[in-house]
């Protein structure tokens, strides 16, 4: 994924994962896991990763990552 998106591209982009779960609105760690491994596939690279990466997003300690916490994430990542 190129982090060169609108954000109506990123919250499309967003939403595609979040469906699996049934929350628009929110990532599980599975999902947040599964669009890493598909639009970003050489930032992940164990599951200790995943969970600093996880730990990190999720600022208000929810167990899921919103679409705000994901904007810090592709912010982060594009610099």
């Amino acid at each position: 994924m190129s982090v060169k998106k609108s954000p109506a591209e990123l919250k499309s982009i967003f939403e595609k994962y979040a469906a699996k779960g049934g929350d628009l609105n929110q990532l599980s760690k599975d999902e947040l896991k599964l669009l890493i491994q598909a639009e970003f596939p050489d930032l992940l690279k164990g599951s200790s990763t995943l969970d600093g990466l996880f730990q990190e997003l999720d600022k208000n300690g929810d167990g899921e990552i919103s679409f705000e916490e994901f904007q810090v994430f592709v912010k982060k990542v594009s610099q």
